[in-house]
């Protein structure tokens, strides 16, 4: 009497059945013998395939350019994430909108990507994070320019207008190329 023995992918345990008896043999219809797969005909098998990304969507978040890029360079998630010095997770959580990068690691990732993909900033205050984000400044940096980061954080926001003594040297430094800066 032949006996066929295979596992399971899902199922860490050996099995040994007949090959005749249909409730013996493993879902897929493939009996393993001595390291030689048998294809059983009798039973039904529907093959499976990955679905190819789609690449010509318009992105409009941050995540979905990071993902455009990624799949343009036909990169996984852990191979963008290794060139970037980030975890996958971290990757994963940009692609489905759950986090946006820290500022600090701005320059590198548009370096990564090739462009800025944020809008034109219009506003003064869409300016001064625009600069942050090209400097790698945090709020706190703000000192440099003699200002509060509480301050600078409520001018970013849009909640306070600089005052005249504060706006020359502002208007200086977003008006300064991001290597002179750094």
């Amino acid at each position: 009497m032949n006996l066929a023995v295979f596992q399971r992918p899902w199922d860490s345990r050996l099995k040994i059945g007949h090959p005749r008896d249909p409730s013996k043999i493993p879902v897929s219809g493939f009996v393993e013998v001595a390291g030689r797969v048998a294809f059983l005909p009798w039973l039904p098998v529907t093959l499976k395939s990955v679905k190819p990304k789609e690449m010509n969507f318009e992105p409009k978040t941050f995540g979905e350019h990071d993902k455009r890029c990624r799949l343009v360079q036909r990169l996984a998630q852990g191979e963008a994430a290794k060139q970037l010095g980030i975890s996958p997770a971290t990757i994963l959580n940009w692609e489905t909108g759950k986090t946006e990068p820290s500022v600090k690691s701005m320059p590198a990732i548009l370096r990564w990507l090739g462009y800025d993909p944020y809008l034109e900033p219009s506003t003064l205050p869409e300016r001064m994070l625009a600069k942050r984000r090209a400097t790698s400044w945090s709020v706190s940096e703000a000192r440099r320019l003699g200002v509060d980061a509480g301050t600078w954080g409520a001018w970013e926001r849009g909640v306070r207008i600089p005052k005249r003594r504060h706006l020359r040297p502002l208007l200086r430094f977003l008006s300064q190329a991001s290597q002179d800066i750094l």
